[in-house]
Parts: C-alpha cells; structure tokens; sequence
C-alpha cells in the first residue's frame, strides 16, 4: 500500500498536470490527465492522457513532450515537494481500452447479466 507522501505527490502531479495542460493547449482536442505513475523513489513520473478526437493524440503527446520543463517548473512554482521528479507523458491505452469494453457491452443485447440480490447492481458477467 502506497503511503501518505506517495499518494500527496502523485495527486499534486496530477491536479498541477490537469491545470497546465488546460491553460497551455490550443484547445483543438480535450487532453485528460488520467494517472501518474511515480518510479525511482519519486524521482521519475510518468503522467498518462486520453485525447479526443483520437486522430489528435498524436500531436497532443507531442506537445505535452514539449512542454515537459515547462510543466516541472510549474510544478516547482505551485507544489510544496522535496523532489521534483522528472517528468515525462504517455497514451494511457488502459482507459481506452476500458472505453471500448464498455461500448461492446452496451451494444450487446443478448449480454448475460448477474445480480447480487441488490437491483441496482447489474454488471455483465465476464464467463457467459
């Protein structure tokens, strides 16, 4: 389990992330900051995106490689950290993933179902 001063980095990376990227992007796609992966005893973060459109994920992974020392030095500007750990950026695949799971599942009508007594809860059951 992850303590206290890991978590306390990782959310500021990525809330500081969330706001630079709104106020530095040509506003030409919606770059979401999803996660922040700390490595290196928080020396090293990897910060992962989702873009859309996703024809523009591309360009937009570029920019935000670009403006890596900018993002850092922000970060060192607005964040109370020892270390500021340096910086880079990723597609985060896993969410797309996700997304493309969830649209499958609502297409298929014929999706098995299972409840655990509750009526609220119906989730599609992963061995049908």
């Amino acid at each position: 389990m992850a303590n206290y001063h890991h978590v306390r980095i990782n959310d500021t990376i990525k809330h500081l992330a969330m706001q630079y990227m709104s106020r530095e992007s040509n506003r030409t796609s919606l770059v979401t900051v999803t996660s922040v992966d700390l490595y290196d005893h928080d020396s090293r973060a990897t910060i992962m995106i989702t873009v859309l459109p996703e024809d523009k994920e591309k360009i937009a992974l570029e920019f935000a490689k670009r403006h890596r020392a900018e993002l850092r030095e922000f970060i060192k500007e607005n964040a109370r950290l020892r270390v500021i750990p340096f910086l880079d950026f990723e597609i985060d695949h896993g969410e797309k993933n996700r997304q493309r799971i969830d649209e499958i599942t609502i297409k298929d009508p014929n999706a098995k179902r299972y409840s655990n007594g509750s009526e609220e809860e119906n989730k599609i059951d992963p061995l049908a």
